[in-house]
């Protein structure tokens, strides 16, 4: 195996990554104050957001779950790597040859120096190359089948080599011996879910079919779709899909989002459509910002990716989901499921059903791409949608009927977070009922009082997460006590230390060598200070990201994530427009806060032994006028810093 990577090659990749770039990945990210980017948090459901991202400090955290670190601990967490796969993920990025102490390299020619996950993702790399080579190889009859498929839904080669839309060859070994032939093991092939394991050795997962690659939110391919075309083949599924693996998990990755993202978080509005041929045609129709999921429903974990990357923040205008469905049954019930999980949006939902029940790709087919532009535009709130998929289960001639549905749509109503908006679908849908205003709007009242009843019911699970308590910020990660911000000298340390760790290079070495951990007051702040004061003679003239580096290598690993917390937390001051920098004058004042407060310290301390002395009668005179002596001095001293201080 190949040894530790060097240690140099580490800060390399560190210093050459940028922290806001790996993150919009994963997190649509918005500016909230001076060097600071904010967006809703990866590790936890959330509907303010607390994340932040400080570029130039390289370093994020979030004030909501505590979770913060660097640029690698962000990767190793965000998609569940060991801190050698994030190192070597990110060196992939930047083209960086990276070194082992044995003196191996990295590389993409099937070295045991690739982690295991950079392996599999290589394996997939290959794997989609060499599909769409043989679908677009047109002087060969072996994918013309997967050709006419396109063609006659519409697409052409550009379309295809758009997608990575590729072709499976059916003799069962192609990509099998391809894969080994690029050095990759049976184990790697098998374990990646692109060739199975028989009796008689190796066969390829998909054969004779038209596949798709199932991207993650980094472009990087992580599974397939696969399309059956023939009729002799044996598996009968229409459509074929990766099985689990560790690069994949069907519920976490939602098709297409990789192209989509981008639209996503411009246009604040995201499309679910059903199939990868309707996210094709969607994109090709101007409708960029649509995906689906890949062989399963559309889940609470395909909810926070999209809420992510569109800002679906409770405090801006609301985002706009758009859910398109078949108009039959099975259509119905999916959009019933997600009407159930709506209240897991700040977002407007809205359901896009054609006339006559096409999908987006035959729509496209048939009308054209201004039809599809018109099936998105023209959604239908998703409260009107389920209301009328409710009523229609209700014979409507009977008072019977009527009475049934009244009481059936009443929660759906009563269900709608704009308030304003209720009035107004009690009477449209009292109309849809043929019944009075007063008797539906009585009814949706009493949901409503059903429906608090619940909420206080001791033994309920929460609706969604955001009902959780979510721990104190630092709360999960620290064994010290979490500092009392209400406190204002522990409030002065923070501040103190937020500046230390942002800004180094405003302090002169005189004032980081004069700051001592006994003089202030939180145990969590002292050990900070102890890191700071450890890195601050060879790394706080380096860049900021190299410092932050340095000080949370040092701290003991009890406040590392206080360190992350420090390092983006806002400073509550008037930057200088000219700089960009806190005003010198505050950090004087954060300086002599906390040494004013030590020295406040002291001088009760010694008032209380001077005291002491002098209630008792053996006390010796001289170390008594020594003790008084003692105070007086540490008096001159807090009236000359509080001078220097005011002028």
């Amino acid at each position: 195996m190949a040894g530790r990577i060097r240690a140099e090659d580490i800060t390399a990749v560190k210093e050459r990554t940028s922290i806001e770039d790996v993150v919009r990945d994963h997190v649509t990210l918005r500016p909230a104050g001076v060097g600071s980017l904010k967006g809703l948090c990866p590790f936890h459901d959330e509907k303010t957001p607390s994340f932040t991202v400080r570029p130039a400090v390289g370093s994020y955290h979030c004030f909501g779950c505590g979770e913060g670190g660097d640029v690698l601990s962000f990767v190793q967490k965000v998609e569940h790597l060991s801190f050698t796969e994030s190192v070597e993920r990110l060196a992939a990025k930047l083209g960086l040859e990276l070194r082992y102490e044995d003196g191996t390299g990295s590389g993409r020619d099937g070295g045991t120096s690739l982690g295991k996950r950079s392996r599999l993702l290589e394996a997939h790399r290959v794997a989609q190359e060499f599909y769409a080579s043989i679908l677009l190889d047109t002087a060969s009859a072996v994918a013309r089948a997967g050709r006419d498929f396109l063609r006659d839904r519409g697409f052409d080669a550009a379309a295809a080599e758009r997608f990575g839309v590729g072709f499976a060859p059916g003799d069962g070994e192609a990509l099998t011996r391809h894969l080994r032939e690029r050095g990759f093991t049976e184990d790697e092939m098998v374990t990646g879910g692109l060739s199975g394991r028989g009796s008689r050795g190796l066969y390829d997962r998909f054969r004779g079919r038209l596949v798709w690659p199932i991207r993650d939110t980094t472009g990087d391919t992580v599974g397939f779709g696969a399309r059956r075309l023939f009729d002799d083949d044996p598996i009968a599924a229409k459509y074929l899909n990766t099985a689990e693996t560790p690069i994949y998990k069907k519920s976490h990755v939602l098709y297409g989002l990789d192209a989509a993202k981008r639209s996503i978080a411009t246009e604040r509005q995201a499309v679910v459509v059903e199939g990868y041929t309707d996210v094709m045609a969607a994109h090709l129709a101007g409708v960029e910002g649509a995906v689906a999921t890949c062989g399963t429903a559309f889940g609470v974990e395909h909810i926070k990716i999209l809420r992510r990357i569109m800002r679906d923040e409770a405090e801006l205008a609301p985002a706009r989901v758009v859910f398109t469905f078949d108009g039959d049954a099975a259509g119905q019930k999916a959009a019933m499921k997600a009407f159930g999980e709506d209240q897991r949006w700040a977002a407007q939902s809205f359901v896009a059903v054609a006339p006559d029940g096409m999908d987006p790709c035959d729509l496209r087919i048939a009308k054209g791409d201004a039809a599809v532009r018109a099936l998105v535009d023209g959604a239908v709130p998703m409260f009107e949608f389920a209301a009328r998929t409710t009523i229609r289960r209700f014979d409507l001639d009977t008072a019977e009927g009527r009475v049934e549905a009244m009481k059936a749509v009443a929660p759906i109503i009563g269900s709608i977070r704009d308030t304003s908006m209720r009035p107004e679908y009690t009477r449209t849908v009292s109309g849809w009922l043929g019944i009075e205003v007063e008797q539906m709007a009585a009814e949706v009242r009493k949901a409503g009082r059903v429906r608090r009843d619940d909420t206080h019911d001791p033994t309920r699970r929460p609706a969604s997460t955001d009902e959780v308590p979510e721990p104190a910020p630092g709360e999960a990660a620290a064994s010290l006590p979490v500092p009392d911000l209400r406190d204002p000298v522990v409030f002065t340390e923070r501040q103190l230390l937020q500046a230390l760790v942002q800004y180094p290079q405003q302090f002169d070495d005189a004032t980081v060598h004069s700051l001592e951990p006994h003089a202030f007051v939180a145990p969590a702040h002292r050990a900070v200070l102890d890191g700071i004061r450890i890195a601050a003679p060879t790394h706080r003239r380096g860049s900021t990201a190299a410092w932050v580096a340095a000080v949370t290598d040092a701290a003991p690993l009890a406040v590392r994530g206080l360190v992350a917390e420090l390092s983006v937390a806002s400073l509550p001051t008037r930057f200088d427009p000219s700089t960009g920098l806190p005003p010198q004058r505050y950090l004087e004042a954060l300086v002599g806060g906390v040494r004013d407060a030590h020295l406040g310290r002291q001088i009760a301390d010694a008032m209380a032994t001077v005291r002491r002395a002098q209630n008792d009668p053996d006390t010796d005179p001289a170390d008594l006028r020594e003790r008084t002596m003692a105070l007086h001095r540490l008096e001159i001293e807090r009236v000359r810093l509080r001078e220097g201080l005011s002028s």
